[in-house]
């Protein structure tokens, strides 16, 4: 589609600039009157940045979360204040400071005056929209509050962002130091060993069982690294291949909620967003076993969806959500104990509302555990580490010195 060069003016008379995507200068014209915009110049946009702009198309920037908070934000305020749909999205498009969100919705416009409705659109673009977003899209449209769809979509998001953060921050430190001691150990097995190792053999005899074992893992290292390079690509590729079919990620999605560590972070960090999710769609006025397949399937486990849709299943055959809950093994005594109190009160949805913030701050406290447990498991590491290498080296040489005497 080619690209025009506009200048406009806004709501207070501002100039702005910039560069839109039209079939024809019309089109263009419309869609800046559309997002609120006076054209004043449109013109066909000259092509002089030559090999950057192909390399601009190759390497498109990625659209990150944060990109579709702000988007939600937009779309709740620019919704509330009463402009149409297209208009928003066409304003949105123009002024996106991510260009790949920017042609995004571009799609989602052309989707639109196609004749689809906003959710169908969105579920144009799967990578960029999830399946809950769309979902609770298309409850808002259904609804008529489409705009607090939105504001509830921020949030949530927004929520999620600053906890994958917090995660990334607790895990940075531990990253660094395993680094570390692999690039310690790859120096250490290529450059030192081999120095020491004509040393060790000129003793004769038996060595120490630690000399044996770095002078066989730095022959390993030196003499057969295409082997281990193409054996650790090999292992990766067959775990990833693994993980990616269908038994092996529900095995895997089972596996990370008992993993040391983290998977107790994670565990509280599903229950949260679940209490969440499920309070959302609720308070939105869908029907339990829907809301149970919308949030079953937005909870990125498939371990939990299946326990999940097991319950929506019992409720289908007219059991309580408690009864349901209970059954599916999956939460504490906690959750069940709020959903039984949510159902004979009818404040389902508060109360989830309110264990979700129980256990947001419970992620973030065992966030802070996480981080304060991982540092003594790698000083013991550190620490097997230095003596492995202590007495491999010294050992011998100790030899050497009685030999001497």
């Amino acid at each position: 589609m080619p690209a025009f060069q506009y200048k406009a003016r806004g709501h207070r008379g501002d100039a702005i600039e910039g560069v839109i995507e039209a079939s024809s200068t019309d089109v263009a014209a419309s869609r800046l009157i559309e997002s609120g915009l006076t054209p004043v110049d449109i013109r066909v946009a000259e092509d002089n940045t030559g090999l950057s702009t192909d390399l601009k198309d190759l390497f498109p920037p990625k659209i990150e979360q944060v990109d579709l908070i702000q988007f939600s934000r937009q779309m709740y305020n620019l919704m509330k204040a009463g402009v149409p749909i297209l208009s928003a999205l066409h304003g949105l498009s123009v002024n996106a400071r991510n260009r790949s969100l920017g042609k995004t919705l571009q799609g989602v416009i052309e989707n639109l005056e196609s004749g689809r409705d906003l959710s169908a659109s969105l579920a144009q673009f799967p990578d960029v929209f999830s399946v809950f977003y769309v979902s609770l899209v298309r409850i808002g449209e259904t609804s008529g509050r489409l705009d607090d769809v939105f504001k509830q979509l921020a949030s949530y998001l927004d929520r999620e962002y600053k906890t994958r953060k917090k995660v990334k921050s607790a895990l940075r430190y531990p990253s660094f130091v395993i680094t570390a001691i692999i690039v310690a150990i790859t120096i250490i097995n290529i450059f030192v060993i081999p120095a020491f190792a004509e040393v060790f053999s000129s003793l004769g005899g038996q060595l120490p069982l630690p000399t044996r074992i770095l002078v066989t893992m730095s022959d390993a290292t030196v003499n057969h690294w295409e082997l281990l390079i193409f054996g650790g690509a090999l292992m990766i590729a067959g775990t990833r291949f693994y993980i990616n079919s269908e038994s092996g990620r529900y095995r895997w999605h089972k596996l990370q909620l008992r993993l040391p560590l983290v998977g107790k972070v994670m565990y509280k960090a599903t229950l949260a967003r679940f209490s969440r999710l499920f309070a959302l769609v609720l308070n939105a006025g869908v029907p339990i076993v829907t809301a149970l397949s919308v949030v079953g399937r937005a909870l990125n486990n498939e371990y939990i969806e299946e326990r999940v849709l097991g319950m929506r299943d019992g409720i289908e055959r007219g059991e309580s959500i408690s009864h349901t809950a209970s059954g599916a093994g999956i939460f504490d005594h906690l959750v069940l104990q709020m959903l039984e109190v949510g159902e004979e009160s009818g404040t389902t949805d508060e109360l989830l509302k309110d264990i979700s913030d129980y256990y947001d701050d419970e992620v973030d406290y065992a966030i802070e555990k996480l981080s304060a447990s991982i540092e003594p498991t790698l000083t013991i590491a550190l620490a097997c580490l230095v003596a492995l290498l202590a007495a491999g080296v010294f050992l011998p040489m100790w030899d050497l010195y009685k030999v001497a005497l």
